[in-house]
């Protein structure tokens, strides 16, 4: 049954609104204000937070009695909620370090993030558990960016020209009902098809293309990490592009071999670290075979851990023979650009393209550069 509006406002509220609302909560309203106390009763600064302060009272529960009552008592957008603020908000480890707890939490972008982050803190039984939530997550990731792929990639109807191979999703009804009509049956009020017309498909891909993926690493950039393990999968195997997927930080680390595998892919990643983004662009550069017919994406955040002139300069070589360059403020699907807007418009000043993309539009805007 749904709380009554004055029992809502105290869980809001917390402890500090007893005085005005009085004792509204019932047995069920307890639990619930028990589990809110236990997590957000952590706010340090009302201030700051700006959110619920919880009782001031120890609280006896444990991550997984908490996980417990929190599946047990809130509808599954607040579980949600719940879930997110104690990662990423609290930073309560063992949310993704035990084993019973990772059993119990929904699988979302939240949890993956947490677990990349996480995942040398577990032992083997943990990351058991731990690998078939990236596995869920990555799955559903896939499912919907690889249709934006396959949308953006095939190739669009040429309606001039007709065509011999018979596809149903290249089916030309008019063509085919105007040129059989002749064999129009009134008494059965049916047409026989003689003879079916299908429309052809321009070629988008005649040249093969390189695609490289330089992504940064860093310990903010873990949903960029994510999303371009996932791009790079989409992209694998397409007619014409060869892909390549590299990780830096102050080091680079060639993906490339388990782009088809994003679950080890990402289990791989080791976040965190300085940044060396120049050191990433001299080894892209180094695996160019065609320049003109190369485009090489740039993931992060733009701080440059050293001086930037270097980054300046190999993105310019990289222009100047006619490779496309793309730096990526984002890689998430809210696309929030958060990055060091002078280094970027340096990059623009030298040739570069900058921009916050979802992985969507990323794939899309390849497509572009490939069929242009």
């Amino acid at each position: 049954m749904p709380l009554e509006p004055l029992a809502r406002w105290r869980l809001v509220l917390g402890e500090a609104s007893d005085g005005a609302l009085g004792n509204c909560l019932d047995e069920r309203g307890r639990a619930m204000d028990s589990a809110l106390s236990w997590l957000y009763g952590r706010e340090g600064d009302l201030s700051e937070r700006g959110v619920r302060q919880g009782g001031s009272g120890e609280s006896v529960l444990s991550v997984p009695e908490w996980i417990n009552d929190v599946h047990t008592l809130f509808p599954q957008e607040t579980i949600e909620r719940l879930e997110q603020d104690a990662v990423e908000r609290y930073q309560i480890d063992e949310v993704v370090t035990r084993a019973d707890v990772l059993e119990r939490v929904e699988p979302n972008e939240t949890l993956l993030r947490a677990v990349l982050r996480t995942k040398h803190l577990m032992n083997p039984e943990v990351l058991a558990v731990a690998r078939r939530i990236v596995q869920r997550v990555v799955s559903e990731l896939m499912e919907k960016l690889a249709r934006e792929v396959r949308r953006t990639f095939s190739g669009v109807l040429d309606r001039r020209r007709r065509s011999p191979l018979k596809v149903a999703r290249n089916f030309d009804f008019r063509r085919t009902l105007r040129e059989n009509l002749r064999r129009y049956s009134p008494t059965e009020r049916r047409i026989a098809i003689e003879r079916a017309a299908f429309y052809s498909r321009t070629r988008r891909h005649v040249d093969r293309w390189q695609v490289i993926l330089l992504v940064d690493q860093s310990g903010s950039m873990t949903s960029s990490v994510i999303h371009s393990a996932v791009t790079a999968a989409c992209l694998w195997g397409l007619p014409g592009i060869q892909t390549h997927l590299v990780a830096f930080d102050t080091a680079v680390v060639d993906l490339t071999r388990d782009v088809t595998d994003p679950v080890e892919l990402l289990m791989k990643v080791q976040l965190g670290g300085g940044t060396d983004i120049q050191l990433a662009v001299a080894y892209a550069a180094g695996l160019i075979e065609t320049p003109r017919r190369t485009i090489v994406v740039l993931i992060t955040d733009f701080i440059e851990g050293g001086p930037p002139g270097m980054l300046v300069r190999r993105v310019k070589e990289l222009c100047d023979q006619g490779t496309k360059v793309l730096g990526l403020a984002a890689l998430e699907p809210d696309a929030t650009p958060n990055y060091d807007r002078d280094c970027a418009r340096r990059l623009v000043d030298v040739g570069a393209h900058v921009a916050a993309m979802t992985p969507g539009e990323l794939a899309g805007w390849i497509a572009e550069k490939v069929r242009a």
